[in-house]
């Protein structure tokens, strides 16, 4: 079974309700698509809490977001906001070293082939159009995957998981390459309106995925918001706008 996480956002509630929702035992593999960060009132805390209870040897991807990029290379053109820029700017404030040890080791360009078994996979904060500012969306893939067999993208905050079928001189497989697309929605900050933890399971033998949701304490969250991020990002989460 694989975790898959992505969009924390300094989120630790959210966080903590997903990690103890689940027996980290059954997990063969976890994979996280950027966005620790930002937002929420707690990186530095989500990052040590990343720290003590995931397994290193169990951590087959972590990537680089948006939000990592913007802040470590001091680079905030990319947001379409001035309080998103606010935001981040905030947020690079109060980055402890250790956090920032954390987030370099990591891979900065938000994109990163990799292998389940036989299985050839891409893992994108993004999508090929750019891997850390513009989503996969099934109605806008955003690129050509015709070379993986499962693609893993995080940053639009919206769960899904469908097949596309690729023409291919294949006739076993009547001339088609299946690929499966699965975005587990945001740990810390849903925006399909529901104000739940959104994270999901792979089971890698019969391929069944399991998106998920988990309520969490959103009004303690609330309350440790800094009055320099604007307010729109703790009312949000009341309702997963």
């Amino acid at each position: 079974m694989i975790l898959i996480l992505s969009d924390i956002h300094g989120n630790l509630e959210a966080l903590k309700a997903v990690l103890y929702k689940e027996d980290l035992t059954n997990v063969s593999g976890i994979i996280l698509l950027g966005d620790l960060i930002d937002y929420g009132p707690h990186s530095n805390e989500v990052i040590q809490l990343l720290m003590d209870e995931l397994p290193e040897e169990k951590i087959l991807i972590n990537l680089w977001g948006n939000h990592e990029n913007a802040i470590l290379t001091e680079t905030f053109t990319g947001f379409s906001s001035q309080r998103g820029i606010e935001s981040a700017k905030y947020t690079s404030s109060i980055l402890n070293c250790k956090s920032r040890d954390y987030l370099e080791k990591l891979e900065p360009s938000g994109i990163k082939p990799f292998r389940l078994g036989v299985k050839k996979c891409l893992a994108v904060h993004g999508s090929l159009d750019n891997t850390l500012w513009t989503s996969i969306f099934p109605e806008n893939i955003h690129g050509n995957y015709k070379e993986y067999d499962y693609v893993f993208s995080g940053h639009s905050h919206y769960p899904h998981c469908f097949d596309v079928f690729y023409e291919n001189e294949d006739p076993a497989y009547r001339n088609k390459k299946r690929v499966l697309f699965l975005n587990p929605g945001s740990v810390g900050q849903p925006r399909d309106h529901s104000p739940y933890a959104s994270y999901a399971l792979m089971d890698l033998k019969t391929e069944e995925v399991q998106l998920k949701k988990v309520p969490y304490d959103v009004k303690k969250t609330i309350k440790h918001f800094s009055d320099q991020v604007d307010e729109f990002y703790k009312t949000r989460l009341k309702r997963g706008i």
